[in-house]
């Protein structure tokens, strides 16, 4: 897996777990097998906690949480321990910004400098391209992210924030500061993992005349319900205690951490989440719950919902970079928001074509498979294994063989995805 994409508690009787809650119909035997990767990953120290709900069929059929929200001071992990959602922000952003293409507030094609018109990063041979929204909401603008470069990069010489640090840099410096380095190739020409959503964010706030964290309430959180989602933590004692991968057992992030990450480190503030003055981040910034998220996913998979067009959500849904990106690995495309699976043929995945999914570099994974009509978000507080390790894997592998057959299909199902291809 490309370097940019590669982005517990105690044995026996001290790992504390909430007993999963079934919907009707949902048999023991099918929550077991997913209860068995959750106890084996917490007492095998490699997550600290986790809250896992899957969703078949429109119904959340699994919701549990298991471990530490703070391993130290023995705080239990709830259903409605808020967590640093990282990545998870993008989904969100997008979406609100693909309500405001709705309500013809801004256009996919429109060149980002008629909402930012100091942003005009050049290439390097000192042209400067147009980039358009829907190149930022692609990930094709020509932009980079600092934690996929060496040390010496040009993002982290220039002092840029990947939107998980720094929470003293204000947002018009950061993009400053992004607009100095070179772009890594002409807008269009390829996909690479950005600062792209950072960037989306302030051109939308530009273009309401209110700042981001309002912008994404009014069009996405707010009338999803969303209550506990959004860009700093109102309350501390809710807020999931970060930890990073470690041997025995992962260790409790400093107030400045650095994690490896394929190739790269990944560099966290932790406190930033608590910090109503940290810049917005559109990529990484936002705060919430495992619920919440899942409310999203729910409306993703109505069409909408109360939030977008049914038509809308066919274009997110729809790959519009191609497979050559491998923006999973191979197979995976990218649509707005999400990496989208092309062709389940090439990567060893019982999910469907048409699945998209993404993580969250705090240790969270999510997808929706519209095939086999399951949705799964697993938020940990661990990571990087919980985002990128062998937990979200096995999680995924053990939710197919209790749902994706059907109510009392067990383990061992065929999921449907099978005959899809």
């Amino acid at each position: 897996m490309r370097r940019s994409l590669v982005v517990a508690a105690a044995l026996g009787a001290s790992v504390v777990s909430v007993v999963p809650c079934l919907a009707e119909g949902t048999g023991v035997g099918q929550a077991s097998a997913i209860d068995a990767v959750i106890d084996d990953a917490i007492a095998g120290r490699r997550i600290v906690g986790a809250v896992v709900l899957v969703a078949y069929r429109g119904h959340v059929v699994y919701r549990r949480a298991a471990g530490y929200a703070d391993r130290e001071r023995g705080v239990a992990m709830r259903d409605n321990t808020i967590f640093r959602f990282a990545s998870l922000s993008k989904p969100l952003v997008s979406a609100a910004a693909m309500r405001l293409v709705e309500e013809r507030k801004i256009g996919l094609d429109d060149p980002v400098t008629r909402w930012l018109p100091s942003f005009q990063p050049r290439l390097p041979d000192g042209s400067v391209p147009t980039i358009t929204i829907r190149q930022l909401l692609t990930h094709t603008a020509g932009l980079s992210y600092g934690f996929a470069e060496p040390d010496d990069g040009p993002y982290r010489k220039a002092g840029v924030s990947d939107g998980l640090d720094d929470p003293g840099v204000s947002l018009d410096e950061n993009l400053r500061r992004i607009a100095s380095v070179p772009l890594s190739y002409a807008p269009g020409q390829r996909w690479a993992y950005s600062m792209s959503l950072d960037v989306l964010g302030a051109a939308l706030a530009s273009a309401t005349g209110k700042p981001l964290p309002q912008v994404v309430q009014q069009q996405i959180t707010g009338p999803l319900w969303m209550n506990d989602t959004g860009f700093h933590a109102r309350s501390a004692s809710r807020l999931a205690t970060p930890y990073q991968d470690g041997a025995p057992e992962p260790v409790r992030m400093a107030s400045e951490a650095a994690v490896p990450v394929g190739g790269g480190v990944l560099r966290y503030t932790p406190e930033r989440a608590l910090d109503a003055h940290a810049y917005p981040s559109g990529g990484a910034g936002m705060v919430g719950t495992a619920p919440d998220f899942m409310r999203f996913l729910l409306a993703i998979r109505a069409g909408g919902g109360s939030v977008l067009k049914p038509q809308t959500v066919a274009q997110m849904m729809r790959d519009q970079v191609g497979t050559a990106a491998q923006t999973q690995g191979p197979g995976w495309g990218f649509g707005y928001g999400w990496a989208v699976l092309d062709d389940p043929a090439l990567v060893p995945t019982p999910q469907a074509k048409g699945t998209i999914q993404w993580g969250g570099a705090y240790g969270h994974t999510w997808f929706f498979d519209p095939v086999n009509d399951i949705a799964v978000v697993a938020l940990t507080n661990t990571a990087v294994e919980g985002m990128s390790g062998e937990f979200p894997r096995e999680l995924r592998d053990a939710v197919y063989r209790a749902f994706a057959a059907g109510p009392g299909a067990g383990a061992g199902a065929s999921p449907a995805s099978a005959s899809a291809r």
